[in-house]
């Protein structure tokens, strides 16, 4: 996915531009960014990549290089970040979180129109520079940034460095955030607000739904006014987001604790303990706990100082392997108990097999599992939750595809090879997102077996709702259910009238 962090100071911003930027790497681990911008020697940046070692390792022994009194940094899981951009619009850096689906179509207009693009080695379009071409485009930033939103089909939420201060825009539709911090003499905006705390600075305003403002040292004037129309990300609360910060006024681990102790008080389960998936499961977990009255115990524990997040690396390979080498079972807490553990989610289903099968190897006597979400069924659009290329990754499509294609394909069909080319009507895949039918008591069952659990139960999506606190109509829930939503020229009609 990706996080920023951008500060404007009367004094020296490098220290709080580092520390800041770090406390975005949970976000990320391929590529992070700074650039500071200072009146007597103009622009300084630096880019380093991530994936063999860490932020602060590789951005220490510069930090004296960075001078002046503003400053963006980023961490990217795609593009090297910041650029730098001298145009008619004046001198820039920019930074972004974004995910472009329509990136080849808007590159070839750019270059029917004799604009020119760099490439990666791999021949793919630089995301960020198409974005930066995009603004200067404009007759100034607002306009520009506009046009972005015009354009992009995905998200795009980013942060300019400019010889007056930083402007930030959010995603025309807010599926990430922004968050405005302030203290004496001096500004900060971030995607996570757990980097304000230590920094010293409070949060003091959330960034609307394809807001543009400009912040200085000592206050922030609004260019545009948000839309009406919100559709932020609820996998946010449940597995991006660090349990410290928060969006539209709702605390990631407020969130997660609410969403367990709900499935806790309704869940009737006869087991001896609770357990959390290290990181993201764990506050659901204690909720849990809460909820259901049966103990917390940490019959996993991460080890922390130097794996990362296990959906991060390229190769699936890897992932599987920093997923089983990170998390570490305790035996004393696991045998002879019957354990429910909660976790974030269900992507491919490889990860959780394995976590089941090590803790029924350790004398586990019964092993459920509680998801904080629906079942994921849709792949996401609009932020880049994985490096999945095919819906057919997710472990619900997989066991879809072959329950339709026993139940109503098989019998009609020559052979089981042309049974499998079958694709599933969407309003099939529909009743399997649609809680307690049919369908989706025997999905989730089958998802069970194959994952060898005893039970396995997903978060109901009206409890997902009201632990967020926010309308249904508010919060994108695409991966769950599918729902599509108006255009942004219409929803905001809609909101003036």
């Amino acid at each position: 996915m990706g996080g920023f962090f951008g500060t404007v100071s009367k004094e020296k911003c490098a220290a709080d531009l580092f520390y800041g930027t770090d406390y975005q790497s949970h976000l990320g681990t391929r590529r992070g960014g700074m650039a500071t911008y200072s009146k007597e020697k103009g622009f300084y940046r630096a880019i380093h990549n991530l994936e063999s070692t860490y932020f602060r390792t590789r951005f220490e022994p510069e930090l004296p290089k960075f001078e002046g009194n503003s400053g963006i940094g980023i961490i990217s899981d795609t593009d090297a970040q910041p650029m730098l951009f001298n145009s008619h619009l004046g001198r820039f850096a920019i930074v972004t979180v974004a995910k472009i689906n329509n990136i080849e179509d808007i590159a070839d207009k750019l270059l029917q129109e004799n604009m020119h693009l760099s490439e990666f080695s791999s021949g793919r379009i630089n995301p960020t520079e198409l974005i930066g071409v995009l603004i200067v485009q404009g007759k100034d930033f607002v306009d520009g940034i506009e046009n972005v939103f015009r354009t992009v089909k995905g998200s795009c939420s980013l942060l300019l460095l400019t010889e007056d201060g930083i402007i930030a825009a959010r995603d025309a539709w807010g599926r990430t955030p922004i968050v405005v911090g302030q203290r004496d003499g001096a500004m900060a905006v971030t995607s996570e607000n757990t980097a304000f705390p230590n920094l010293g600075y409070e949060t003091t305003y959330y960034v609307g739904p394809g807001e543009i403002i400009r912040l200085h040292a000592d206050h922030m004037e609004q260019l545009r006014k948000p839309n009406k129309g919100l559709q932020i990300c609820s996998f946010l609360w449940i597995y991006y987001g660090f349990p410290t910060s928060s969006y539209e006024g709702k605390t990631v681990e407020d969130v997660r604790f609410s969403t367990g102790k709900m499935m806790g008080e309704e869940d009737d389960v006869e087991v001896d303990s609770v357990g959390g998936i290290p990181d993201s499961g764990i506050g659901m977990a204690v909720g849990y706990s809460a909820g259901s009255k049966i103990p917390y115990q940490r019959g996993i524990s991460k080890y922390t100082p130097t794996w990362p997040r296990s959906f991060m690396p390229p190769s699936q390979e890897v992932r599987n392997l920093v997923a089983k080498m990170k998390l570490i079972p305790n035996k004393d807490m696991l045998e002879g108990k019957r354990c429910v553990f909660c976790d974030d989610s269900i992507v491919r289903g490889t990860q959780l097999r394995e976590n089941a099968k090590a803790l029924k190897e350790l004398g586990a006597k019964e092993v459920h599992m509680r998801i904080a979400c629906p079942p994921l069924i849709y792949a996401c659009p609009f932020v880049n939750f994985s490096a999945s290329k095919s819906e057919l990754e997710l472990i619900t499509r997989r066991v879809i595809k072959d329950l339709e294609t026993h139940s109503h394909t098989a019998t009609m069909l020559a052979d089981a090879q042309t049974a499998q080319n079958v694709e599933v009507p969407a309003e099939r895949i529909k009743a399997y997102a649609t809680t307690d039918t049919p369908e989706y008591k025997a999905m989730v069952e089958e998802i069970a077996r194959r994952l060898d659990l005893d039970s396995l139960k997903f978060t109901k999506m009206e409890t997902i709702v009201k632990a967020i606190g926010l309308e249904k109509c508010r919060i994108c829930t695409h991966c769950f259910d599918g729902s599509s939503f108006y255009s942004l020229e219409e929803e905001n009609k809609k909101g003036e009238e």
